[in-house]
């Protein structure tokens, strides 16, 4: 298995410096990582970083809480790609799932994938703050709105991904869309037990240590 081609590359602290992204962008050019997931600010500057590697520039929307209008996630998802932006993980209205306004969550899903027009585009649902009948149904409306994988989380809630939220997913949305499970992956054994449960992509701040680890685990 090649960890790093399934790890996104992860640094969206609100005082990410300019040195860190250029840091953060050399390490997925150095390990050939999924991709690097910085901030909006960023997309611009890590996409030129990476122009021609391979790599992927990602971006979050709607990050981290959901709550902002269908109407801004369009735009902010419409100017991430203007800045070169190859994927975005856009953050689902978490306060209208809980309150069963399905329609609502499905066309805010669909006005990020319609603006996406093409590029990947991966549903934050956010675990930690859903029952397991949510999270199924908000897994449910993103595979109907058109999204091409589901997430669990932001990194920035209550909690992160865990194995059984991992194997729900991707139960629920099957073998055809992908599952990335981020926040709280830290070692090379959390990498391996989330893929067992049906991860295709993983969301990780340590994605050097995580290879690192599986170096000195191969080396003997």
């Amino acid at each position: 298995m090649n960890i790093a081609a399934l790890i996104d590359h992860t640094l969206l602290r609100a005082d990410a410096t300019k040195d860190e992204i250029t840091k953060l962008t050399a390490e997925a050019k150095k390990y050939q990582f999924a991709s690097v997931c910085v901030n909006p600010a960023w997309v611009a500057y890590a996409a030129e970083q990476l122009a021609g590697t391979g790599v992927a520039t990602c971006t979050v929307i709607g990050f981290p809480l959901g709550a902002n209008t269908s109407a801004t996630k369009a735009f902010e998802t419409k100017d991430a790609i203007a800045n070169g932006a190859t994927e975005v993980d856009m953050v689902i209205n978490i306060g209208a799932l809980k309150a069963r306004d399905l329609q609502l969550v499905e066309q805010d899903i669909r006005a990020v994938v319609e603006a996406a027009a093409g590029t990947l585009v991966k549903v934050i649902i956010e675990t930690s703050l859903l029952t397991d009948e949510e999270k199924v149904l908000a897994c449910e409306l993103s595979v109907k709105a058109g999204a091409n994988f589901v997430k669990t989380s932001t990194g920035f809630s209550t909690g992160g991904a865990t194995v059984e939220d991992v194997a729900l997913m991707r139960k629920t949305v099957g073998p055809e869309i992908g599952v990335k499970a981020s926040g709280g992956v830290r070692s090379l054994e959390d990498v391996q037990k989330l893929v067992e449960a049906g991860a295709s992509r993983i969301g990780a701040s340590s994605g050097v240590k995580i290879i690192e680890g599986e170096q000195s685990t191969s080396s003997y």
